[in-house]
């Protein structure tokens, strides 16, 4: 099979997925690596991919404070037009911003005032997602109802982007929202499995309390939907689009 920029951005959101899921232990670092290899050979058209592989490795090399391997992979990121200066800002590479190399680095980047607001939106998503299925997993214990609740997500912004970097944040909060509503839904089926079980086999199950407990998640259900559609990004009028220096490195607190 022949690699297109959408069969590889497809693959990466797969990668991505399986780290998250599986940890880091478990999906290592090939799967970022060979997304590199692959994009590097369509070009042009693929330049963003070897960004969005390089930043991942960077960003994972510094998790485990390897430093050499996070300024390396970093920088080829930002050769390769990587411009999320928030994700820059997040605690485990908070350490490499008195390194040099990566203030040159930082420095490098351009981008626009309105993808600037989309990165910060995207980050903050990815933290309100983790938040809701940390919450889902509390709401949802006890719970004698068979009925499964998927976790609600918030649309993916359809703007057109002033730099590829935004691209490459996408497919990253895409992968935590599969990631996440994954892992919910199978707690969810387990959930749902066992009580079916018992139901059948305990003569005192309470049925009453199961209908009121479906009741209860169901509302709970649609008042997650609303608030997760009512988060949907919306550009904010007036957001330059010029290409400027990204904000003074330190100066961007990373959405909690």
């Amino acid at each position: 099979m022949v690699d297109t920029v959408n069969s590889l951005a497809a693959r990466l959101h797969e990668v991505m997925v399986e780290f998250l899921t599986k940890g880091p232990a478990a999906a290592g670092t090939a799967g970022f690596h060979d997304v590199v290899a692959r994009a590097t050979a369509l070009g042009p058209d693929g330049t963003w991919l070897v960004a969005a592989g390089h930043a991942s490795l960077g960003s994972l090399a510094g998790a485990h404070g390897q430093t050499e391997q996070a300024i390396f992979h970093l920088d080829a990121a930002v050769t390769a037009g990587y411009n999320d200066c928030v994700a820059l800002h997040v605690a485990h590479l908070r350490p490499l911003h008195h390194d040099r190399r990566f203030q040159a680095l930082y420095g490098r980047m351009r981008i626009t005032q309105a993808d600037l607001d989309e990165f910060r939106w995207l980050h903050q998503e990815m933290q309100i997602m983790s938040q809701d299925a940390q919450q889902a997993a509390v709401d949802n214990i006890g719970r004698l109802d068979t009925g499964v609740s998927p976790l609600p997500q918030a649309p993916l912004p359809t703007r057109e982007p002033n730099t590829v970097g935004v691209l490459i944040t996408r497919i990253e909060l895409a992968a935590v929202q599969t990631g996440l509503q994954r892992v919910v839904m199978k707690n969810e089926f387990q959930r749902s499995a066992g009580n079916t079980s018992l139901s059948l086999i305990d003569d005192t199950w309470d049925y009453a309390r199961a209908r009121r407990d479906a009741w209860d998640a169901d509302e709970l259900d649609t008042r997650r939907l609303r608030a997760a559609e009512a988060r949907a990004f919306v550009a904010r009028p007036g957001a330059g689009t010029t290409l400027t220096a990204c904000p003074p490195l330190g100066s961007i607190t990373y959405p909690s």
